[in-house]
């Protein structure tokens, strides 16, 4: 029986070929028109909602107390040594300096700290390296003595050995346009720092803290959108063209990719939303989901035509035969990115939504635009199939069957062994090591590591619960005891905590004795003298980035080694358990950017994996519906689950650790594995249904899809892999797990799926009614039916 594709809504794009081309173009433009809309955004906010509890405390903080966004510039002289006249000079200059940049609002370092001292009954409250002071043996050498020695200085804006210093700049940015804020802070200190290495050649300067941090997050997206997009459309095109030998088929497949693109792109430039690190790698997404549809409408095609069809009437065949399974599988690939939308963070949330969108723009470009262009442009017949050749793809057909008995329980024990390696994997991040090692940003934080202190830390807020509280004795001494414990910890840098600030009053209005170096025990003595103190701080000094108004409250700042986030939570619940023993009288809140990207891993990774039960459900309840068989529904949940658990299991060989990249990857690759399964059982029950044994559907299985499912699978783990060389390295692992699983997923429905069918599905099939097309015994691709 011919195909008819009179009245038939596959024959459409082809019968009303230029009719599609026009409005499809129309729709695409009136898309594509919303992404004058997009904007950019690179702060860390993005990674949180609003709901976020960590959030929700850093900005209580925040609030309180000054806020915290910084910039900071490292000093450190060549010969080693800090305390030289130069290298102080250049200190206090950089420190005066550092005023000017946009948005600032307290510059500390080692030139204006404010360093008190005894002058008989006078409290003398000054710069450390005040101008009036020439820079002299006798004074450097004070210098040095009191900056080594003082708690808030050491291992904070100096280096315990002498030979690095730190200029902290805080920022109050408005906050109204942030990607704006940033560059022009970014790039005002990057001016400055260029100006100072060119005049001090002889010292090494980094720059460091949040906003540069924000900046490298916005950089690298910037990179990767202007690198892996441009990279991935090219490596698609070469494999595209090696594998479909056809030029024409290629040019039909990129106006679909670039459609899709821009289609999506454009409708989230409607809907307001903004592009981020991690939705700048939807096009990359969706242009290599997109392959994958066109992939099994050519290749079915190009084999219509090689056993003798009309162009048009093998295009139609080929819709007909692929537009179910393609729905499906865009479906189910759709399905498993909107489940991202459990995701604890707001961006991943859009990447999940604007791939699922763009995959099912894609899916309904490859059965109206795409056969509409093959349609209408030039496409040479393939040289007719000689009678008797197999293909590799049908010589791997029978080595499966064969060798099933074989091939089943050697399967069964690898996914067995790879599932014991499951627990090996670790929820951990590390904020720092995003960043590739040759990023300005990295280089400074490892640079700080390794030679003054972490980048990373925790702010940490204890509320007295009575105004002027923090003068009580009982208070001071909790915040002392709570101060020197947090300095035992082995995770801890520096401790900036008021405790010290009033120790060291003490002593100064004792005639600066040494053994007066503790705190006051009277509440309004300590009263008095921080009062003193105050009053002779600064502009731009003062203790508010310490204390709230009323003095109620007060923060410490506990500055931590580049530790993970496995460590950072577990030494929060220390703190917590601390006051829980020690305090509980006393309200704690503990919160940081490094702070938040340590929970919201861990978080993630716990929705992610709550529901994947319900994307299993909804994908196999899909592909039940699509197969009309509940037997093959539920078979082909092992081929679904299981390359999320050997790519996993591999990985914990490889590395072990899982960041907030790889937390999504269970749903980002369950929906696409499943793309495999669906053509593989779609083409088996065609020759189920007409009778044949299971082992010689899988045969026709092999023989029809093989050469398709072979193409995507390298379109895909190629894409995968383009996203895998970002210097990013949330997206590099997400793209190197992703790749893995893609490719085992093409192994198991190679070999596993295969020999589960032929084991469970054995029982016969009825025939289907004369009018089904059917393919010949001896040519598989022939869609006329035996004679009855």
């Amino acid at each position: 029986m011919e195909i008819v594709m009179k009245d038939s809504i596959y024959a459409l794009p082809i019968k009303r070929a230029y009719l599609v081309l026009a409005t499809m173009t129309a729709l695409l433009i009136a898309a594509t028109i919303g992404a004058k809309n997009l904007y950019f955004r690179g702060d860390y906010n993005i990674f949180f909602d609003g709901n976020n509890p960590q959030l929700q405390a850093f900005n209580t903080i925040q609030n309180t107390f000054s806020k915290t966004d910084n910039i900071s510039f490292v000093v450190a002289p060549k010969n080693g040594n800090v305390f030289t006249p130069d290298t102080l000079s250049l200190i206090r200059d950089l420190t005066n300096d550092s005023w000017q940049i946009p948005f600032s609002s307290r510059v500390d370092s080692l030139a204006n700290y404010q360093h008190t001292e005894a002058i008989e009954d006078d409290l003398l409250v000054e710069d450390l390296l005040l101008d009036e002071y020439p820079l002299d043996a006798a004074r450097t050498a004070k210098v040095k003595s009191v900056a080594l020695q003082e708690p808030l200085l050491r291992d904070s804006l100096i280096s315990s050995s002498g030979d690095v210093a730190v200029v902290n700049v805080t920022l109050q940015m408005p906050k109204v346009d942030e990607t704006t804020e940033i560059t022009t802070v970014t790039d005002y200190s990057q001016t400055l720092l260029a100006k100072y290495r060119a005049d001090f050649p002889d010292v090494d300067f980094y720059q460091a803290g949040i906003v540069a941090m924000n900046r490298t997050f916005m950089d690298m997206a910037m990179k990767d959108s202007s690198t892996l997009v441009p990279t991935m459309l090219l490596i698609v095109l070469v494999f595209l063209v090696l594998m479909l030998r056809t030029v024409t088929g290629v040019l039909a497949t990129l106006i679909v990719i670039i459609g899709s693109v821009a289609a999506t792109m454009g409708l989230s430039g409607w809907a307001g939303m903004f592009l981020s690190t991690a939705t700048v790698n939807v096009p990359t997404l969706v242009l290599t989901l997109a392959v994958a549809d066109c992939v099994h409408v050519i290749a079915t095609m190009r084999q219509g035509m090689q056993r003798g069809m009309l162009k048009n009437e093998a295009i139609g065949y080929s819709i007909k035969l692929n537009a179910m399974p393609v729905l499906i599988t865009s479906v189910t690939t759709a399905l498993g990115f909107l489940m991202m939308n459990a995701s604890d963070s707001p961006i991943l949330r859009d990447l999940g939504n604007l791939a699922a969108l763009g995959i099912m723009i894609a899916c309904f470009l490859s059965v109206t635009l795409l056969p509409a262009l093959l349609a209408v442009l030039p496409l040479r017949a393939p040289a007719v199939k000689p009678a008797g050749q197999h293909s590799w793809t049908d010589q791997l057909g029978n080595l499966v069957v064969n060798h099933r008995k074989i091939i089943l329980p050697l399967s069964v024990i690898v996914l067995a062994g790879t599932t014991l390696l499951l627990p090996r994997n670790v929820v951990n991040d590390e904020p720092v090591k995003y960043f590739a090692t040759d990023s300005q940003f990295r280089q400074a934080a490892d640079f700080m590591a390794e030679n003054i202190s972490g980048m990373t830390t925790i702010s940490i807020a204890i509320d007295s619960g009575q105004p002027q509280g923090i003068a009580d004795p009982g208070f001071l001494n909790i915040l002392n005891q709570f101060t020197n414990w947090l300095r035992e910890q082995p995770e801890t840098d520096h401790v900036a905590s008021l405790s010290d600030v009033y120790k060291r009053l003490n002593k100064n209005m004792h005639g600066d004795d040494d053994s007066w170096y503790r705190l006051p025990n009277d509440r309004e003595l300590a009263a008095q003298y921080l009062l003193l103190y105050e009053m002779s701080l600064p502009y731009g000094l003062d203790l508010n980035n310490q204390l709230n108004v009323d003095k109620s409250s007060v923060k410490l700042t506990l500055t931590t080694k580049n530790v993970g986030s496995k460590e950072l939570v577990a030494l929060e619940t220390r703190i917590n358990d601390w006051f829980e023993a020690n305090a509980p009288g006393y309200a704690i809140m503990a919160s940081s950017p490094n702070l938040m990207f340590a929970h919201i891993g861990e978080t993630n990774m716990a929705s992610m994996l709550s529901t994947l039960p319900v994307t299993l459900v909804l994908i196999s309840a899909l592909m039940i519906f699509a197969l009309r068989s509940l037997r093959l529904g539920v078979i082909s949940l092992i081929p679904n689950i299981a390359p999320a658990i050997l790519g996993f299991g591999l990985w914990s060989l490889w590395s072990g650790e899982i960041n907030l990249g790889l937390s999504v990857v269970v749903t980002l690759t369950l929906g696409i594995v499943v793309d495999d399964a669906v053509h593989f059982l779609s083409k088996y029950q065609i020759a189920r249904k007409e009778g044949r044994n299971a082992e010689e559907a899988v045969r026709y299985a092999f023989s029809t899809v093989g050469r398709a499912l072979w193409i995507t699978t390298v379109v895909l783990v190629a894409g995968f892999s383009v996203l895998a060389s970002s210097s990013f390295r949330l997206n590099s692992d997400m793209g190197q797990l992703s790749a893995l699983i893609i490719f085992i997923a093409l192994v198991v429905d190679f070999l596993l799926l295969p020999c589960m069918l032929m084991i469970f599905d054995r029982k016969p099939v009825e025939q289907a009614d004369t009018e089904t097309a059917r393919p010949d015994t001896k040519n598989p691709m022939n869609p006329k039916p035996l004679a009855q």
